[in-house]
């Protein structure tokens, strides 16, 4: 456990002193603003529509000024956004070893690998973990801020679940990214793979499938009260843990046999 720990400490420190932790935190903070801006245009549709913000088509698109709509943009935008930042996260993670030239390093060191790829994914864990956190707080007060109508508990309440399992979905998709930066020795297969994936989830959504492939199931499942939600069953879930599973195995694989002098 000491070892972990220490391995840990080490990861924590990497991610401390460099700025992607603060761009990642700027960036994801843009997603409830940019929903309180769209509640306050939602509330003022006519002062909007003169002012050339928004269009009639545009309105009946996002829907009406109430917290069930915000609660959606939210999760919403944690399932599709958060794809793309977890998955620069987990590629720096990991990739910074060969762009940084440490790897054959970190590779010989005489700490058990398994316990550094280990530590490597707890950091990712709690930094995507602590970014949704984050998202659904500042949501919350910009929410309160903007006097959105139609809170409940209940409904607060469902909705933190539905960002917690939103999240919890898509970190179950990062072993795979970190294999792909770990076997790419960089950045850019990681986040190449990312964007070939969010591109496949999007024409399986159309043709029907979307329930059956592992990186569009986060999405649907963050439509907790659309029709698109009602899609997602337990294959769906079983469908992204077994590439939870098989991106781990790769990944620690990968680890295990790598060769410290190349």
């Amino acid at each position: 456990m000491n070892v972990f720990l220490s391995a840990f400490w080490a990861e924590s420190l990497k991610a401390h002193r460099s700025k992607i932790s603060l761009l990642t935190t700027i960036g994801f903070l843009i997603l409830p603003l940019a929903g309180g801006l769209f509640m306050i245009i939602l509330k003022n549709p006519e002062q909007a529509r003169a002012m050339g913000l928004i269009s009639t088509k545009a309105q009946l698109t996002v829907g009406v000024a109430d917290w069930q709509a915000f609660f959606g943009m939210l999760s919403q935008g944690i399932a599709a956004g958060g794809a793309i930042v977890f998955a620069l996260i987990t590629s720096w993670v990991f990739g910074r070893e060969f762009s940084d030239h440490t790897a054959k390093e970190l590779l010989a060191l005489p700490t058990p690998r398994w316990v550094i790829v280990g530590a490597k994914f707890g950091l990712i864990a709690l930094w995507i973990l602590g970014l949704a956190l984050l998202i659904f707080v500042v949501g919350l007060g910009v929410g309160t801020a903007v006097d959105i109508p139609g809170w409940s508990l209940a409904l607060g309440w469902s909705s933190f679940w539905t960002v917690l399992l939103t999240t919890l979905l898509n970190f179950m998709l990062m072993p795979l990214v970190a294999w792909f930066a770990s076997m790419g020795r960089g950045y850019l297969p990681p986040l190449g793979w990312t964007i070939l994936a969010m591109v496949f989830a999007n024409i399986f959504s159309v043709l029907g499938w979307g329930d059956w492939f592992p990186w569009a199931v986060p999405v649907l499942t963050s439509m907790m009260y659309g029709t698109r939600a009602q899609d997602i069953g337990l294959h769906s879930y079983v469908s992204v843990a077994l590439t939870f599973i098989a991106g781990l195995i790769l990944t620690f694989h990968w680890w295990r046999s790598a060769d410290q002098s190349r």
